[in-house]
């Protein structure tokens, strides 16, 4: 019996992944999941309330976990000394963004569905609630170096958001190419490079 469950549960996220990637969560039929994996309708409300219910349980725990990744490297941060936070800024960012990518590379089914087939759930900004947050954060770093009479440039709001939010939309989409691992890391070294050049010139202070 316990066998007979499992098994159930197995198909319905195996077809669900797929019809959810290919027609987004909107498109996707929850009688067209039921009868692609063979299973009943109330077997189905066995293990899930909803589509929506079950979208949650594809990807929260990985949407969740990114999140982790950042406020747990964020805190890590924050308790440095100004001294240590200006020479280890770009270390900190790149261990965040180098573990945010490993996870969402060996996670591509379900992160694919919360970048691109989440319209409709509570993950359809996911993007912007981690560029809000890395926007905040940069906007607590910037006051702090004020209040300690470093200069640094004032990045107009908008351009700061187009700017964060396309290092993350970069690394997803980065995360999600089908493509060797080497070649990835490759890329991912040559994003940071990248962006780190830029928040250079508008840092405008020395962190040697």
């Amino acid at each position: 019996m316990q066998n007979e469950q499992s098994t159930t549960l197995t198909k319905i996220i195996e077809v669900s992944l797929n019809e959810f990637s290919l027609k987004g969560f909107r498109g996707t039929s929850l009688r067209e999941i039921v009868k692609k994996a063979g299973v009943t309708t109330g077997a189905f409300y066995g293990y899930f309330k909803s589509k929506e219910d079950l979208f949650d349980f594809l990807v929260k725990e990985h949407a969740d976990y990114i999140k982790g990744i950042y406020d747990q490297v964020y805190s890590d941060f924050s308790k440095l000394s100004l001294e240590n936070q200006i020479k280890q800024m770009e270390d900190y960012s790149s261990i965040g963004l180098e573990k945010m990518f490993s996870y969402a590379r060996n996670h591509k089914k379900e992160f694919n569905l919360i970048l691109n087939c989440a319209e409709g759930t509570s993950f359809q900004n996911f993007l912007n609630e981690v560029t809000q947050k890395e926007i905040e954060a940069t906007e607590k770093f910037y006051d702090i170096l004020k209040s300690q009479g470093i200069k640094c440039e004032n990045l107009d709001p908008l351009m700061e958001e187009i700017i964060i939010k396309g290092t993350f939309s970069s690394l997803f989409t980065l995360c999600l190419l089908d493509i060797p691992y080497d070649q990835a890391q490759k890329s991912l070294d040559q994003m940071f490079r990248f962006y780190r050049g830029g928040w250079d010139s508008l840092m405008h202070f020395s962190k040697n």
